[in-house]
Formats: C-alpha cells, structure tokens, sequence
C-alpha cells in the first residue's frame, strides 16, 4: 500500500485521492495555500488525513514565515490556522491538529525553536494516529466473526487516517487474523469514494469484495447478506451521536430495522466533548456540480438545482458501539465517552 501522506525535506507528499484509482499521482506541497487547496479539493479526506495534512500545512506556515518577530510569527500562523481551519468544518480532527501545532509554537523559548516545534506537533501527530489507527483496528477485530459479510461506506482505510485505517482497518486487522470475511462497498456518491478508493484499497489487500450502489444496501439486508455494518466518523458528539459520510444514517437506519449491528469505528480524537449533540455540529454542503457531474459528465440538466450536504448525522441511539483506540464503547454513551476521557486527563 503506497504511503498516501509522507514528510521529505520539509514538504508535504500526497497522494491525489481525486485521481484514484485511474492514476496514482503525488502532489508535492511546499505551503500552507496548497495545503488547503488540497483538503478543500478532496485530494486529500477523511478527518484523521485531515488533521495530518492540516498540521503539516501549518509547520510550512512556520518554516515560511518571514516574520522576524514574535509578534509577526504569531500572526502569521494565525492567518494559516485560519484558512487552513476553513477547508472543512465537519471534522474536528482538522481543528484539534491545529491547536495543537499552535500550541508547540506558543510554548517554544524563540523563533527558531518554534519552526522546529511546528514540524515536530505534526510528526508527533502522525505518529499519534498510526498508533490509535493499530489500536482501534486491533480492539474493533473482536468483534467480526468468522464468515461475516461487512457493509461500510465512503473509504476509512489508509487514505482516509494516512495509516491504518480506522473502520477498514477494523476489517484488514480481521482479514489479517485469518477470519474469512467478506466486504460490501457503498458506492458512496457523488464523488464515489467507495467506489474510487475503498474498491482500490480492499483491491490492494487481497480482501474479497463487491461494489454496490448505495441504494442497493436495503436488498441485501432484506436477504440476510450482511452481518454487520461498520462506518468511521468525521465528529462525534459527547452524546455519542455521530457525523459521518452523507448516507450514514441511513445506514443505520435500516441496520436497525434489520437488527443487524451498526458500529463506528474512530480514533478517540474524533470525539469532541465540546460538542453536547447533534445540533451542535456543524455540517458541510459541498458544490452543486458535485452532484450534477460525475466523472466530468453532466448527469442533469444544466439549470438543474442540487443540494450537496456532505455529511448527515447519526443518532447515539442507532449505534452499537463506537470502536475506538480507548477501547469500545457501549451506551450509554454520555457516560462511556466521558469515562474514556478521564485516564487521558490524568495521564496528562
């Protein structure tokens, strides 16, 4: 599998998810502008990539900086956090790897020691996010049994963490532990990351799979084709509800009806207590020629108006269990998260 985000010689490699799978091109980004140009394009996604990428772009920001004063600096890595921080609002991990790049050069004894502190919060990030992608895949494996047959969404494999991979990873720590499993993949439009990414990834790892359209996912519950389904997570509330890839919801909606298991599998940095529930978070709708175009052909007429909401919104109440690198919790979920918190307060 090709290190979809890597740091060489203080600039940021990518690989262009927008080209996958036809071609697998490397952007090589030297700013913080191209860093949000990339995340707002999509050609790098999923929100542990995207606290990665973003926290990077930042440590460019850093070492860019033609400030020579502490003020001037600060400034500048505003202004970055800034734009960086408005590529998208959905996922939180973009603004907690921000917070804590800006903290590292907050803290640091001068300039010099602040642009190494800014590289060092987003290599320490990474590495982070390797570790918690191992840890939930490892801890969400349990679950899956054998001969099971796993419904997910969008793509939550290694391009969307830059790792692991949080709920495609569940299921490569499975496949690894020699369980014979098996994979439905939504195609997940409009811009078909199932389709595009999770096919090329699960492609990658020898994992049997099928593709289906989204709307295809009722029939094979109705037929008892799938034993369970599992999502990732863009933001999760202290409540437990969930945002996640637009379709999500209904998902679970029908894995309910079907009582068939609905888990979300994320990194603990998901989680953000800040947000009480579902009203809270804020949801992302994306461009309309996301919808009325596919593969650069237009699908609907050209005056044609489209809604393009990116993610929808989970209820606590329709999920099984949030997998995650503090272990997996159950409802109620209030008091679950809130309990995962507290050994990482005191570790602290």
């Amino acid at each position: 599998m090709p290190r979809p985000i890597a740091w060489t010689d203080n600039r940021l490699v990518l690989l262009d998810q927008t080209k996958l799978p036809a071609e697998e091109t490397y952007l090589t980004l030297d700013d913080h502008h191209a860093v949000a140009r990339a995340i707002s394009v999509l050609a790098v996604r999923g929100a542990p990539a995207i606290g990665v990428a973003a926290a990077y772009g930042l440590a460019l920001a850093a070492l860019n900086s033609r400030a020579d004063t502490d003020t001037g600096f600060l400034r500048d890595m505003e202004e970055a956090a800034n734009e960086l921080g408005a590529t998208r609002p959905t996922a939180v991990n973009l603004f907690s790897a921000l917070d804590g790049v800006m903290a590292a050069v907050t803290a640091a004894a001068d300039l010099e020691e602040a642009r190494h502190a800014a590289v060092r919060a987003a290599q320490r990030l990474f590495s982070e996010t390797e570790r918690a992608d191992q840890i939930l895949s490892r801890h969400g494996s349990t679950l899956i049994d054998e001969g099971d047959c796993i419904l997910t969404i969008c793509n939550t494999g290694a391009l969307a963490t830059g790792a692991f991979g949080t709920a495609l990873g569940v299921i490569r720590s499975a496949w690894d532990q020699g369980k014979d499993i098996t994979v439905l993949a939504c195609e997940t439009r409009p811009l078909l990351q199932g389709a595009r990414l999770t096919m090329w990834e699960l492609d990658r790892y020898g994992i049997p799979a099928a593709q289906i359209v989204d709307g295809a996912a009722a029939h094979f519950m109705q037929h008892g084709r799938i034993q369970k389904v599992i999502a990732g997570a863009d933001r999760i509330a202290a409540n437990g509800d969930t945002a996640n890839k637009i379709g999500t919801y209904g998902l679970a909606c029908l894995a309910e009806r079907h009582r068939i298991p609905f888990y979300i599998a994320a990194p603990f940095s998901t989680v953000d207590m800040a947000t009480a529930g579902a009203d809270q978070i804020v949801i992302e709708e994306r461009s309309q020629d996301e919808v009325k175009f596919c593969g650069g052909d237009l699908v609907s007429p050209r005056d044609a108006a489209a809604r393009n909401p990116a993610f929808d919104v989970t209820p606590a109440s329709l999920i099984t269990a949030i997998i995650t690198d503090a272990g997996i919790l159950r409802p109620p979920y209030n008091d679950s998260l809130a309990d995962a918190v507290e050994p990482e307060e005191q570790a602290g």
